[in-house]
């Protein structure tokens, strides 16, 4: 049988939000299906290929982060990008640590959520993908890439810390902070925080 048709779950307690983001997702030729709470998403969820699900934080009764974590523990490896208007780092790393294929703050650009989903869909097509992205030998090489200063820096984001708690810790300014994580972000070849955290997992700098 022919494989089916990519498919975007949207789980959000916002109708506006959940309406401009089939919208966008429909411009782009993608398919989705969407619900106001997770209890409504996980009665109709079904495992297949080609999938993925968007789903907010703060939501009534089961938070996104709580759909994510209830997903894991009943084995279930749909892709989720987590999308949240009252992030923060700490919220993020629990996120990743939960298994999130990304985590957006809104406001967020079109693109940025479109990305999202893109790289989350393939991870789904391709199970080995993830893996493959996640080589440990791959992965120390790039580590040893970094300055002690970045590696420094990569290390307290990773942990939850906000920018300026970093650099507070460091002696550095907030701005020197970003540059670094910039830099630590660029050799790792992570395309978001996301991405830096599960590195990090795989190279044994944070627990998962």
């Amino acid at each position: 049988m022919p494989n089916p048709e990519p498919l975007v779950y949207v789980v959000d307690d916002e109708a506006s939000i959940r309406d401009s983001l089939a919208m966008l997702l429909r411009s782009v030729g993608l398919a989705s299906r969407t619900f106001g709470d997770a209890k409504s998403f996980l009665a109709a969820y079904e495992p297949r290929s080609e999938v993925c699900l968007v789903a907010d934080v703060r939501m009534p009764g089961m938070s996104g982060i709580e759909l994510l974590e209830a997903l894991r523990s009943r084995g279930a490896e749909i892709p989720i990008v987590i999308i949240t208007g009252h992030g923060d780092i700490a919220m993020a790393v629990r996120a990743m640590k939960a298994g999130a294929a990304d985590f957006i703050e809104k406001p967020f650009h079109d693109q940025t959520l479109l990305d999202a989903v893109h790289r989350a869909l393939a991870r789904s097509g391709d199970p080995t993908a993830q893996a493959a992205a996640l080589d440990g030998d791959a992965l120390n090489r790039r580590l040893a890439t970094l300055t002690p200063r970045e590696r420094e820096v990569m290390a307290l984001v990773v942990e939850g810390r906000p920018n300026k708690t970093v650099a507070t810790r460091l002696g550095l300014s907030t701005r020197t902070v970003e540059v670094h994580r910039a830099k630590a972000m660029e050799k790792m070849q992570a395309h978001s925080l996301a991405d830096l955290v599960r590195m990090a997992i795989a190279c044994g700098m944070t627990k998962a």
